[in-house]
């Protein structure tokens, strides 16, 4: 791997793994009841719909989060600076590249969520009869992702792919109660 496709895994990591939780988790949230039901409905848009949900709900968080940031650094930076004008910085390449790179964390997060919410529902709609598959499938996914995280961070593995199960099973659990879909 290259040394700049390394960097940009790295300023990734963290829109990326958001992504595909958020994804994974607002699928199970809002599609939980409906793929649970006794007569729920094998809708192909269902999974377009709960894709979309996570989409502009990750961009934009994830936007105004990375932007927020990048721009409190930047202030910070004015004042450690002792420059004259508050947010000095912010009105140069600095505050465009700021600009620019929550751009990027939000296209990330957004791409990642909208695959990781359509697909375990798109795998509901093509098999007749899998409610709880589309379940099993996502949970899966978020134990899978847990697994990967375990090994790049160090952490245990089989803590990782507990918790992540468990919340996802958990967040199942409260989308059935809450019945949203």
């Amino acid at each position: 791997m290259s040394e700049a496709v390394r960097r940009w895994a790295a300023r990734t990591r963290l829109p990326l793994v958001l992504g595909l939780t958020d994804g994974l988790l607002t699928a199970l949230t809002l599609a939980a009841a409906t793929l649970t039901a006794s007569s729920a409905d094998d809708d192909p848009m269902l999974s377009v719909r709960v894709g979309c949900v996570a989409l502009v709900t990750s961009a934009f968080t994830v936007f105004v989060a990375d932007y927020a940031e990048r721009r409190a650094q930047l202030a910070r930076g004015t004042a450690q600076l002792n420059l004259t004008h508050r947010g000095q910085l912010a009105t140069t390449r600095l505050g465009r590249r700021a600009r620019l790179r929550a751009l990027e964390a939000a296209t990330v997060a957004s791409t990642s969520g909208f695959l990781a919410a359509a697909l375990p529902l798109m795998v509901g709609a093509l098999i007749p009869g899998a409610a709880w598959g589309v379940v099993a499938v996502a949970v899966a996914a978020l134990m899978a992702l847990g697994a990967v995280l375990a090994r790049i961070l160090a952490g245990h593995t089989g803590r990782w792919i507990l918790a992540m199960g468990l919340g996802g099973v958990l967040v199942t659990w409260i989308g059935i109660q809450l019945h949203i879909a």
